[in-house]
């Protein structure tokens, strides 16, 4: 079949450099150079106010009795005159970097201001996951990280939906008020935000982006606490600065190329949205359209709104939503035209993406442009500020965690039955705050940084074709043969061939004969399947047509993967998401499969009780 060729999206040639050691282990290099590094994290809105001073930076989308209304707009020159008056705000106060600002709500352009405010000041800024204050029960992480950092000032958007939050730490704390200032921009509680912008700039602001330095705190941002209470991974600004300009190492340069426009709703409280998002957009001199959609039922329309006023030059987002966006542009033609009308380049991220649901949004792209557009993938972590590695060469294979990028070296060291991935860099981060032990756990002699992850080459003999993951190096484990299992490898691969059934899953066969799979339905995908939009999440994991549909995926993957460490054998369909509180999530979207499987152990028995109910998929 000829398929038209792939829009450029101005990629370097790959390069990689490979030093295999004697011990086994194996040093990667992005031979490219690196381009120049911002001297620090306030430069580029200097930059770009002084070249570009009407060009938006941040959009957001007013809600007008609970409908979507005009955009709000903020320049770089706007953005630069306010970033000074919070800055000078906080000088006055006598903030420095013993006195961290914490950011509870959501993205926003406040949230954004008050974040680069906070490091013009010199002050560390430490946003949290909303579901700390809004979803918890117990509120136990949020009143950890906020004794952990104890920060002088506290900022919300609002501070109704965090009332309950507050209220807790006020409990674990009586002297909470007097001690911690609130700033709300709605005016309801605390200080008005308006309060801090409208301060007048003084010689101060000035002093204090002259002091300015790479080793310097710019944020902390919080693991997912997934095996206890979360770390807060020190972030710098040379870690950000750095991190901001790699990816943007492994492209050309093009005459007349527009700067990037993103439309994105990545949450801020973690290094991909707040990090990889918006500030290496900040340093490209682009604008970000804060997305208010989520790829969840019912929340997706927002994004598909967006989506037809907002052509973006590049567009990031998780599996699932791709499944929905799919849907969209394959019965709206409309949208498909403005979507990919100057789109370069698509990347998704949190789990691999199906090989089928990559080839549908292509159809659509040759159908509307002529053109195939490049899907690529990152791989990193918080503690790397995040981006280590990319696909920056067109490919039609799926699931792939690139080539290093330059600036780092990579090490895969081997670690039991696989290659663990570990990297060494200036943007890695020097260590947990206020946690010398798990800090020394987490480098090698060498001084590698330890992912905790396997990869491994997709051809040993041509290690220019990429890595992929191979799974946890911790999450391994024998069937009752005495067969090893490569749960995070396999877990991704039965994922990719559900047919769109599964967001996300549990590998379960433990010291059993046969691996058995918990799944996480994808809710969106299973109700179009089944053909029953508002069909509950309860009936979802029995309906004939999802179970099938779910049947048919694993027959296909295990006769090309018939081993017994390779085929699943049974799976179910659970209703209760991975929770938070439990520790089963990370901040990353990836799932804790011990803590996970131990929650559920009740689940494990009944997938693997003889004979099987009518509910187990037996492939």
């Amino acid at each position: 079949m000829n398929l038209p060729p792939f829009r450029d999206a101005n990629y370097v040639e790959p390069k990689v450099e490979v030093e295999r050691r004697a011990d086994g282990s194996i040093v990667l290099r992005n031979p490219h150079p690196l381009r120049p590094t911002p001297a620090n994290l306030i430069e580029p809105i200097r930059k770009w106010a002084a070249e570009a001073p009407d060009r938006v930076w941040l959009g957001k989308r007013r809600v007008v009795n609970e409908g979507l209304g005009s955009w709000e707009l903020l320049t770089y020159a706007d953005a630069n005159r306010k970033v000074n008056a919070i800055a000078q705000a906080l000088l006055d106060r006598g903030f420095t970097q013993q006195t961290p600002v914490m950011i509870l709500s959501g993205n926003s352009i406040e949230h954004a201001l008050m974040t680069y405010g906070a490091i013009l000041a010199g002050v560390p800024v430490a946003p949290v996951s909303p579901s700390y204050s809004t979803m918890s029960s117990d509120f136990d992480k949020l009143r950890y990280v906020v004794d952990l950092i104890q920060p002088k000032l506290i900022f919300m958007q609002e501070s109704a939906p965090f009332a309950r939050g507050l209220a807790a730490l006020a409990l674990a704390n009586p002297d909470f008020n007097e001690t911690v200032e609130l700033v709300t921009v709605d005016g309801s509680r605390g200080t008005s935000f308006a309060d801090l912008t409208d301060t007048a700039p003084g010689a101060a602001v000035e002093e204090s982006y002259a002091r300015l330095s790479g080793e310097m705190v710019a944020k902390y941002l919080f693991t997912s606490g997934s095996t206890g209470m979360p770390k807060a991974v020190i972030t710098t600004q040379q870690m950000m600065c750095v991190n901001s300009v790699m990816p943007k190492s492994v492209t050309v340069d093009q005459d007349g190329e527009e700067p990037p426009v993103l439309l994105n709703w990545l949450p801020w409280n973690h290094c991909f949205g707040g990090n990889a998002i918006l500030n290496n957009l900040l340093v490209a001199g682009g604008t970000l359209y804060i997305d208010g959609g989520r790829p969840v039922p019912g929340g997706f329309a927002e994004t598909v709104a967006n989506l037809r006023e907002i052509a973006p030059t590049a567009y990031s987002n998780v599996p699932a939503a791709y499944t929905m966006l799919a849907d969209e542009l394959e019965r709206d033609a409309a949208l498909a035209e403005n979507f990919f009308s100057r789109l370069r380049s698509l990347a998704y991220g949190g789990a691999a993406l199906s090989q089928d649901l990559y080839e549908r949004v292509q159809r659509v792209a040759i159908r509307t442009v002529g053109e195939r557009i490049v899907f690529s993938s990152g791989y990193g972590a918080t503690e790397t500020a995040p981006t280590i590695c990319n696909v920056h060469w067109p490919t039609e294979r799926m699931g792939l965690l690139g080539l290093p990028l330059p600036g780092i070296e990579l090490k895969l060291a081997p670690v039991g039955q696989k290659m663990e991935v570990r990297v060494r860099g200036a943007c890695i981060t020097p260590g947990y705050y206020k946690n010398p032990e798990k800090t020394a756990e987490a480098y090698d002699a060498e001084g590698f940084y330890c992912l905790g992850d396997g990869a491994r080459f997709v051809n040993p003999d041509n290690p220019l074709e990429g890595l992929v993951f191979d799974g946890r190096v911790a999450e391994d484990f024998k069937l009752s043969t005495g067969t090893w299992v490569s749960a995070g490898k396999l877990r991704v691969d039965a994922v990719a061939a559900s047919n769109g059934v599964l967001a996300d899953a549990l590998v379960a066969g433990l010291d059993r004969e046969y691996i058995g799979l918990l799944g996480f339905p994808n809710i969106p995908a299973c109700r179009n399947i089944a053909g029953d939009q508002a069909l509950a999440v309860e009936d979802i994991v029995h309906h004939p047509a999802v179970l099938e549909r779910l049947a048919e995926g694993l027959r296909a993957h295990n006769k090309g993967n018939p081993g017994s460490s390779t085929r699943v054998v049974r799976a179910l369909l659970m209703t209760e998401p991975p929770s938070v509180d439990a520790g089963e999530l990370t901040d990353k979207g990836y799932i804790n499969q011990a803590v996970a499987l131990g929650r559920r152990a009740a689940l494990v028995e009944k997938l693997y009780a003889d004979p099987p109910g009518n509910d187990i998929v037996v492939a």
